[in-house]
């Protein structure tokens, strides 16, 4: 006879977005959560990501919403002295080994690691064994919008005969190398490029087959500390509402110290805006040999066949794999359908936060019309005019589930929101920047619209 699994919601994906539903609704209800993954640990990508790898934001807004990711402090030397902290991936690994300990202990959260679910049953990828899921129990996906990285993709280029390619993850195996090509245009190329030139590889030795260049967000303000995260809403807003066109707003947003592109010659195309320290920019701009002839096709021996046309290189470089699909882009689906809860960001970006907030309206609301309500889905973007959406959708989205006086308490309580006002804080800073908002959002948010292509509210 088969085993059934004793559980009122089944979660598909132990990474970041399943870990933070189930810790908010666990802390918010009784209910009892099996929690099942491809991998034998919990965490997702970060179980397969490169060893130098770190947050690209502040560690508070990573995690879950009962357990603190780092100690919230500051860094006090180095490139980002007085910025606050971003976990290595190491750290990040050892947080989420504490939550499932810390979930499991409850006695109402059980971990079914390197197993998968087929739409019915469990299957252990050891044992074979199959586990059904019994009646009403509530399948959660958190796999919807799982980061594909280098170390679980192939590259998406051929390779001829007598190459060297390899994902970033093995770059520390190649230390007698000296000529690289780096493939990508992202935050995994940006990260690749910079730990080469921190060990000393010359920047003319390094070839960047970059098809799109990206405007990135300045990490210096996008920090926990709400006069500044909030300030930097505020210069988006004035930037939105006064610029005329998408590509001014960009451009007045790097003016005013919030975008930033690694070639200021270059009008960038792609706007996924991961953060990036100013010290890395001036790092990224040291690398001149930079290839901008769409994507790469085939690495040959001392040539690259992309696109539009050939490049030759030199013949013993090694080739690395940046170009995975980070933030996949699937269309937007109601969070809350008859069968399954698909976890998505909820406010623009952040993952973490917005599965834990739909977690805990799960825990704490009746009926899925009103969740959806309060939690319509919002995308990440990729060109400007997907980041203007993003930005317009996310808005709306904060405005709905804020209006709710026990979750703008909830919110303003977890380190996971980015736009969090603890309780007691208070600066003139805030006071204005917050008087800017209300200027500048009505005039801001309609230009956004109109820059996105939806209908204006």
């Amino acid at each position: 006879m088969t085993a059934v699994i004793d559980a009122d919601y089944l979660v598909v994906g132990a990474g970041a977005a399943g870990l933070a539903f189930a810790d908010a609704l666990v802390a918010h209800s009784d209910a009892r959560v099996a929690l099942v993954d491809r991998r034998g640990a919990p965490g997702g990508h970060w179980r397969s990501a490169y060893p130098f790898v770190r947050l690209h934001q502040a560690s508070q807004f990573y995690g879950v919403a009962s357990r603190m990711l780092g100690d919230g402090g500051l860094q006090k030397e180095g490139p980002e002295s007085g910025l606050h902290s971003r976990a290595t991936g190491a750290e990040v690994c050892d947080y989420y080994d504490g939550v499932l300990d810390s979930l499991v202990a409850t006695g109402r959260v059980e971990f079914l690691g390197e197993s998968e679910f087929d739409g019915e049953r469990v299957r252990s990828l050891v044992t074979g064994e199959e586990r059904a899921v019994r009646p009403g129990c509530r399948i959660v996906d958190a796999h919807h919008l799982s980061p594909a990285v280098p170390a679980d993709t192939p590259p998406p280029f051929v390779a001829s005969e007598g190459v060297t390619v390899m994902p970033i993850g093995r770059l520390p195996q190649v230390a007698d190398a000296e000529r690289f090509v780096i493939v990508g245009s992202g935050k995994t190329a940006t990260d690749a490029i910079v730990w080469l030139l921190g060990r000393g590889t010359d920047p003319g030795d390094i070839t960047w087959v970059r098809p799109r260049d990206p405007w990135m967000l300045n990490r210096a303000v996008v920090q926990p500390e709400p006069a500044i995260f909030q300030g930097m809403v505020a210069d988006v807003m004035d930037a939105a509402a006064t610029a005329g066109s998408i590509d001014r707003m960009f451009l007045d947003l790097e003016h005013a110290g919030v975008m930033i592109r690694i070639d200021a010659g270059v009008t960038p195309t792609m706007a996924r805006t991961p953060t990036l320290g100013l010290w890395e920019l001036d790092a990224l701009r040291t690398v001149e040999n930079v290839v901008r002839r769409g994507h790469l096709r085939e690495a040959g021996r001392g040539v690259l066949r992309l696109d539009d046309g050939t490049v030759t290189v030199p013949a013993d470089a090694v080739v690395v794999h940046c170009a995975a699909d980070g933030l996949p882009l699937p269309a937007l689906v109601p969070i809350w359908a008859p069968e399954t809860i698909t976890l998505q960001p909820v406010r623009s970006g952040f993952p973490c936060f917005g599965a834990a907030l739909v977690g805990y309206v799960e825990a704490t609301r009746e009926g899925d019309a009103a969740k959806n309500a309060l939690c319509p889905p919002s995308p990440y973007g990729n060109t400007l005019a997907e980041w203007a959406r993003m930005t317009v959708l996310g808005a709306r989205a904060s405005a709905a589930f804020l209006a709710d006086a026990d979750i703008r308490a909830w919110a303003d309580s977890v380190a996971l929101n980015p736009a969090g006002v603890p309780e007691g804080y208070a600066s003139a800073a805030l006071d204005q920047a917050r008087a800017r908002i209300s200027r500048a959002a009505p005039a801001g948010m309609a230009a956004l619209a109109r820059m996105a292509g939806i209908a204006a509210q």
